[in-house]
């Protein structure tokens, strides 16, 4: 099950925000085709937003081949965006958990993590990757 966070800082509207964490979770394959997203009202009231920016992201989702709604019941995973090298990412995942865990020891913030992560990303991409 995902379990949705809020950027307050972000520039990025709340309900794309909502959108991109599917996306990465079926990426990495935390969802997968048939699992049922969290329900609109448990959403809004963890995250404290308006029931309608739930909806709109779902709404994305299910315009974007993702998902679909069912009425009564709820919103279920219909696609997927896992690349043939799932298995290989639960490895990745946990060797990056532990990486988390001794940047967070040795005094590293969020944002230093995230701007180490960046920087690191865009020094290593080649330039037909950029574009």
């Amino acid at each position: 099950m995902i379990e949705f966070v809020l950027d307050g800082r972000s520039r990025v509207a709340t309900y794309m925000q909502l959108v991109v964490q599917v996306k990465q979770a079926l990426r990495v394959g935390l969802l997968c085709s048939g699992d049922q997203l969290p329900k609109v009202r448990e959403v809004a009231q963890q995250l404290a937003i308006n029931p309608n920016t739930v909806l709109k992201a779902y709404r994305e989702l299910v315009l974007e081949g993702l998902a679909e709604g069912r009425p009564g019941v709820g919103t279920f995973v219909t696609g997927s965006l896992a690349g043939p090298s799932l298995g290989s990412q639960a490895q990745l995942r946990d060797e990056l958990v532990a990486w988390l865990e001794r940047a967070e020891a040795a005094g590293m913030s969020a944002d230093d993590i995230a701007a180490l992560i960046e920087t690191t990303i865009r020094g290593t991409r080649v330039p037909h990757e950029l574009g």
